[in-house]
């Protein structure tokens, strides 16, 4: 028998702090209470960069990005399922859209959050736009 994988500490969200559904967001996770205790901080931040040298700080302002204490990192639509089983009241939620039959509700729903932050995002945030690529997408990718 395997010995069982330590359990996750806590969680980074990196959210578009130029995104006010993210700003949103982040400000309603931070009400919740949480099983997993959230650390927020602004994408493609000096923060951020300081934090997580290693990722590609363009892409986490295209799409969410969580981060484990064991360097796990969780993006698009499993980053928003982390985000919810990180809190009490969502973690049965989280359990659910984790399953074949609930993936495509939370795909869709992450989809929809896209569009809607894609319309209302200010110009100008943290990233360097000359490090802006377009990024290598599969099915949840945000809409352009």
């Amino acid at each position: 028998m395997a010995p069982a994988a330590p359990a996750t500490r806590h969680l980074t969200v990196l959210y578009d702090a130029d995104c006010p559904l993210c700003v949103h967001i982040r400000h309603w996770l931070l009400g919740q209470q949480q099983l997993v205790p959230l650390r927020l901080v602004p994408a493609a931040s000096a923060e951020a960069r300081r934090l997580f040298p290693h990722l590609a700080h363009a892409e986490t302002l295209r799409e969410i990005t969580v981060v484990g204490d064991r360097g796990q990192v969780w993006t698009g639509t499993d980053a928003f399922i982390v985000c919810l089983w990180a809190l009490a009241e969502h973690r049965p939620k989280a359990n659910w859209l984790a399953t074949p039959a609930g993936r495509p509700f939370a795909r869709a729903a992450l989809y929809t959050a896209s569009a809607w932050r894609q319309a209302v995002r200010t110009e100008g945030g943290p990233a360097d736009e000359a490090e802006v690529a377009e990024p290598a997408c599969d099915d949840h990718c945000a809409p352009r």
